[in-house]
């Protein structure tokens, strides 16, 4: 894999120094950034996402420690209340974070009645967007929501066969998608993978989901050659890549962030 760069749109990093709460009964194995650098040895990694997950909640001191650890081309993506203060949010700025995530099918982030006022303020205020990990089946009461939005992603590729076709109907509006937790879907990657490159090719963005926690089947080493097969050298440049780069920015403290 070592010729093969990579932008790991989705990592956990999960640290027994820091807070973490068990949710509906799990509590993970811990997944340090030696860890992660170990089990990626062979890549070619040009940086990555970590993702605050449903276990970590409100806690912001294990990201800070761990995009410290990682480097600059590592980005944040975390969960917060809707009540933080716009300084709390420009100080995660500074320190790498792009993103908010709404956990809409773990929980342990803020609740979906903030999603629209909360996206649209963290937007304005740091140029970041919202990820959701949520199953496609709910999209259809969310899409117009979503498509309106400055920029959302949506993890795991949906999960579900049941609501693929809402979520090419918010690709077209240019809602992004996370080629990751191949191992978590019910249906044929694939033919996923071609359908939303087929729609808008900025659209897919790779990512590990190490250590796959809670999924039926983790990543594996296979998943980064089978994007290559379906999407060929180019679409699989953007797709393992080009996208994320794009779209995190990362090694840029508040360059996102409107001075206006």
């Amino acid at each position: 894999m070592k010729d093969v760069q990579i932008f790991d749109s989705h990592l956990h990093i999960i640290d027994r120094r820091f807070p973490l709460a068990p949710n509906q009964g799990y509590l993970p194995e811990e997944f340090t950034c030696r860890n992660y650098f170990e089990r990626l040895r062979g890549y070619s990694l040009v940086g990555g996402a970590v993702v605050s997950g449903s276990f970590q909640g409100f806690d912001q001191s294990y990201l800070f420690q761990a995009l410290k650890e990682l480097g600059p081309s590592f980005v944040g993506v975390t969960q917060l209340p809707a009540a933080t203060p716009d300084e709390c949010i420009l100080q995660l700025a500074n320190a790498g974070v792009r993103a908010v995530r709404f956990n809409l099918k773990r929980g342990g982030s803020e609740g979906v009645e903030q999603l629209d006022r909360m996206a649209r303020r963290v937007y304005e205020l740091a140029r970041w967007h919202v990820e959701l990990y949520i199953d496609s089946r709910d999209l259809p009461d969310l899409a117009e929501t979503l498509a309106a939005l400055p920029a959302v992603s949506i993890d795991h590729l949906g999960l579900s066969e049941e609501g693929f076709s809402w979520l090419l109907r918010l690709v077209e509006r240019g809602v992004r998608v996370k080629a990751t937790g191949f191992g978590r879907v019910d249906f044929d990657v694939r033919r996923a993978l071609s359908a939303i490159y087929g729609v808008n090719p900025k659209a897919l963005m790779f990512g590990t989901d190490l250590p796959s926690t809670r999924a039926p089947r983790p990543y594996q080493d296979e998943d980064v050659l089978l994007v290559q097969e379906v999407l060929g050298e180019k679409g699989a440049a953007d797709v393992l890549y080009g996208n994320a780069l794009d779209f995190y920015a990362p090694g840029n403290r508040l360059t996102g962030v409107s001075k206006e």
